[in-house]
Parts: C-alpha cells; structure tokens; sequence
C-alpha cells in the first residue's frame, strides 16, 4: 500500500530524482519477490498447462495488435505504426507457433543410444528489458518464451515508452490471470529509474536477464552479477554481388531498411555492389524511391544525424526519410524513400558508416567479391561484429564464401537483413532478442528462445562397470628420452609379532582397549594380516566398528580415509601407519 500511495503521489507531482531512485528501487524488489513466489508454483504446471497458459497469452496479445502499435507510434514518435502491427503479429502468431510444439516439462528428450534422460529445469525469474524502438512486440515476445520455459517475467520499460509496454503488460497479466495462472508470474516496472532497474537485474530472487538496449544498459545487465543475454549493435552491410538479381536485390534492401523506418538492429546499413554492377543498381535504386545524396548533403546530413559521440541522433531514429531530409535541409522528392551517402570509408572520419536506425544507407563500390568481403568485415568491426549482414548472389561458392569467412552469425542470402534475421523470412528460430556470441561480447549467437532460459538436467544410466585396475602399459621405448621417475612402492612392513606388540602397547597406553586401561595380556591382538596389510578405504563406520573392537586400522599412504573417518581416527589415534617402526 505504501508502494502505491507514493506511486500515485509520483505521477501527480513533481518528485526529486532521489525520491524516484527509491520508488523504483522499492517497486523493482516488491515485483521480483512476488515473481519469485508465483514462479515456485508455475513450476509445477504440467507440459498441457503451460501450453493452454501460452495460447491463452498469445490469443490475447493477438487481439490488440493493433492498438499496441498505434501505442507504440504515439508515444515513442518511432516507426510506422503498419509495421508495428506486423512485428506484434509476427510475435504473438509465428513466435507463439515456433515455441508451442517445445517440451519444456519434465523429461523433454530420451538419448537412447546413449541411455540419457534430459529433465528441463526452469532458470525462474526472469528480468526483461525492454527497449523503446520495438516495445510491444519484445514485450509479447519475451513474456511468451519465459512463461513456455516456467519463468515467471519482470519487465523494465525504457523511459521513452513506458505507457505501451505497461499496456501491453496488463494485457497479458489480465490474460494469464484469468487462465488460472499465479499473481506474479508477469510483473512490469512503473517507475523507471537506471537505479531501479539495476536494483532490479541485481535483485537476489532474479534469474537471469533478458537486455534489449543501448550498450550502456547491455554492459549494466552483465555485471549484474546473473546469467545474462544480451544483443549489440547491428550495422549490418548488405553485399551486392555482380551474379545477383539486381532488382530483387535492391528491392529486398529497400524493405528491410525501411521496414518500421530502420528501428530493427539487424536492418541494413550499408550496401556494397561490385563495380561491374554499380551503375544498373544506382539505376535500380533511384527507380524504386531512394536518393542519393552529393557530397554537400551528404555533410549536411552527418551533422544532423550523428551525435558527437557517434551515435544516432535519437530525434530522427525511426522518422522517414523525408522527415531527415527536412532536418537536414536537404531538398528530396516527395516519394523519397530512402536516402544514400556515398562513402570512401569506415569509421570517426566518416560518420554515416555508424548504425544509423533510420531509412540512411551508406554505399561502397568495390572491385570484386574480394573487396566486398573486406568491406564488409571493415563495417562489422566498425559497430555489428556477431550481428548479421547479407549477401544477395546467385554464386554459391561466393555466398559459402562470405559465409565462412565473416564475423555476423547470421548471414542471410537473398532476402531483407530486417526480416531474414529474425526468422520472418528464414528458416531462423523466429526471436526478437539476437545473441552476437564471441564477436559481440554475447554468451551465445543463437535467436533467443524458450530453450535459453532452461537448465537441462541428464539422468545418466551405467554403460559398463569401471574395469579392473590393471599393470602400467609396456613403457614406450621414447620414454627413455624423459627423466627416469622411480615407481612408488609400499614401505617394507614389520614381522607379525613385534608389530603386534608395539599396537598393543600403543591401544594400552592411550585407553583404546574397551573399557578401560586393559594390561595388554588381555588386550585383543589381530591377527598379522589385519595389522600388516594396510586397508584402501576407510569410512566413519569402520573407524566406529574398530573403536568397538578395540583394534588398530593400518594405513598407508595409497589409503583413502573419508573426512569423517579422518576426523574420528585422529581423535582416538586409530590409525597405524604400515611403515611404523
């Protein structure tokens, strides 16, 4: 009640930064407990609950597509709200049907061959970040793969687009409820400080974390202290290979970058065409709605469009072209589509080989394949290394090519970067969360799905028993090359009768006889084997058995005592050593 009292006085009132820092710190450990709690019980759904849950949330999230993308344009001022309705779609429909077949309970896979069971186990709370350049279809995506794998889900909206992701959250927690699900199981953040979404990440009953967003925020997921997936930047190149379809090619480059106004991460950046083909596709591009800038606008539009710190000016991020053009005072047609810079390079000297977010496209004319590939790996490094790039080409060994020898995990031939690498257009695991592996400084390169927030326990049956200690292998007649290490034998053992003594005068004099100080001529003897072969393993039990017993257990340096028994011997003085003299 507290929670809500200061919420409510919050959205009513200016509140200093440190009063919000508290709310959403407190709002962020209030929702991860509660999660915490109802993920124990969605733990024990079974496989034909989870899946009636997960329709149940999808059919929902389905129903409101489109007023979720009329949400998302209103308040974030990003994309195209046609688009949007066709990402929300595609998570509530494609997503939904790609993960409903997974088994995510119980036994999920039996590896006969090898006589393993694989048991999923849930990771548990999931906390989910959740960008402002895609916020209702990350929302529906990230809540539907972590109810599927049993996760309860926290959700932190970026500042920008808090009222649409809340709306689409409600939405799904209203769905899930009214399924029989527990109170908790899907939680979103209201108060949304950095503060409060560490504190959120850090939290003790969070599992691991879902980070959509700036690098900034990427890097504060994984030193959070959890398991995390995160994404990088994109920046993808499209290479445009002289055997390719040119007017496919082009109108496969267009779509993907004005798709949502270039908001996706995996949307193109760059276009690279060999030489021979340069001009038929400059002619292709102009007929189907891109300009291509002079040098002059090309400044112009730098200077706009990329901020000091080389990153995109997030006033134009997701506008149209011909809204850019105009911030830039640069004159278009009104049917412009796209814009086009002409570059030298990569990198500070050449600002609009940045990822740009928004339907501006660089473009480089190389000699050959070759070139192209070089170009390509030169943008990669630039921002989008483990990302995604393409290459349209009807030359497979060109395309196997690029395919081996460039650093993007996702490599999609002849189709939208946009679109192939979320799985609209592929055969990909459909996802709207895009692991950039080793190269991207991710844990993985994999489409994020319900099968990344599982841990998988293996009940593995015996194949064969161990085999018998067996004699050293013949010596290797090389050996005789290495150091001559002499093999480790037993030390030499005392005759039965004087060690039979010395244990005896040993068990009288420290009170070991039972009892109490027994003359050792009434003292229990062992025989000589007892005493002379030294034992290979020793438990509690037997150092108990022997207290009783009133005898000695002899010992070597190959013997193996558990820690108990150790403890124990030590304390009663037990053990012989087999080289006592």
């Amino acid at each position: 009640m507290l929670l809500v009292t200061a919420y409510r006085r919050v959205m009513s009132e200016p509140t200093p930064k440190a009063n919000r820092d508290l709310i959403s710190i407190s709002e962020a450990r209030e929702l991860a407990s509660r999660a915490k709690l109802a993920q124990a019980r969605l733990a024990e759904f079974s496989q034909e609950r989870i899946d009636a849950l997960v329709d149940t949330l999808a059919a929902a999230a389905l129903a409101e597509v489109e007023s979720l993308a009329a949400l998302a344009v209103e308040e974030t001022g990003y994309g195209v709200v046609e688009h949007k309705v066709q990402k929300n779609i595609f998570c509530a429909r494609d997503v939904h049907q790609f993960i409903r077949p997974m088994k995510t309970v119980g036994v999920i896979r039996r590896l006969d061959d090898k006589n393993i069971l694989e048991i999923a186990e849930p990771f548990g709370v999931v906390a989910a970040v959740i960008p402002s350049t895609n916020p209702t279809s990350t929302a529906i995506y990230k809540a539907l793969i972590s109810i599927k794998a049993r996760c309860s889900i926290v959700m932190s909206p970026h500042p920008a687009a808090v009222r649409c992701i809340t709306r689409t959250a409600e939405i799904l927690a209203k769905a899930a409820s009214a399924a029989g699900a527990p109170e908790g199981i899907i939680g979103w953040m209201k108060t949304i400080t950095l503060e409060g979404t560490q504190a959120l990440m850090k939290h003790r009953d969070v599992d691991v974390i879902l980070a959509t967003g700036g690098m900034g925020l990427v890097r504060a997921a994984y030193s959070a202290g959890k398991p995390a997936y995160g994404v990088g930047p994109g920046n993808a190149p499209a290479y445009i290979e002289r055997s390719a379809n040119i007017e496919k090619a082009v109108k496969d480059i267009i779509k993907g970058k004005t798709f949502d106004n270039g908001v996706l991460c995996s949307s193109e950046n760059s276009v690279i065409v060999d030489e021979a083909i340069a001009a038929e596709v400059k002619r292709n591009f102009e007929a189907q709605g891109a300009y291509f800038l002079s040098h002059k606008d090309r400044d112009n539009l730098a200077r706009v469009l990329v901020t000091p710190q080389r990153l995109p000016n997030p006033s134009l991020v997701g506008k149209s072209a011909t809204m850019i053009a105009t911030a830039a005072e640069i004159d278009v047609p009104d049917d412009t589509r796209v814009l086009i810079a002409e570059l030298e390079g990569v990198g500070r000297d050449y600002p609009l080989s940045i990822e740009k977010l928004c339907p501006v496209l660089s473009f480089y004319v190389v000699p050959d394949w070759h070139a192209g590939c070089e170009k390509c790996i030169e943008i990669l490094r630039y921002g989008g290394m483990g990302h995604t790039m393409a290459i349209h080409s009807r030359n497979d060994s060109v395309i196997l090519e690029f395919g081996l020898k460039k650093p993007a995990f996702r490599i999609v031939v002849n189709t939208p970067t946009t679109h192939g690498s979320i799985g609209m257009t592929t055969g990909l695991d459909p996802a709207m969360t895009l692991g950039c592996g080793g190269y991207g400084g991710n844990i993985t390169s994999d489409n994020i799905s319900p099968m990344h927030l599982l841990n998988i326990k293996r009940l593995a049956y015996e194949l064969e028993p161990i085999a018998k200690a067996s004699l050293p292998p013949a010596r290797d007649p090389g050996a005789a090359l290495l150091p001559q290490v002499p093999l480790r034998t037993r030390r030499p053992t005392l005759d039965g009768t004087t060690l039979a003594r010395k244990v005896d005068d040993f068990l009288t004099n420290r009170s070991l006889v039972s009892g109490s100080e027994m003359p050792s001529s009434q003292s229990k003897h062992p025989t000589e084997t007892s005493i002379t072969t030294p034992v290979e393993f020793v438990c509690e039990d037997d150092v108990r058995q022997a207290l009783k017993d009133g005898r000695a257990i002899t010992i070597d340096e190959h013997t193996i005592i558990t820690p108990a028994a150790r403890d124990l011997g030590k304390e009663h003085q037990v053990f012989v050593d087999a080289g006592l003299s």
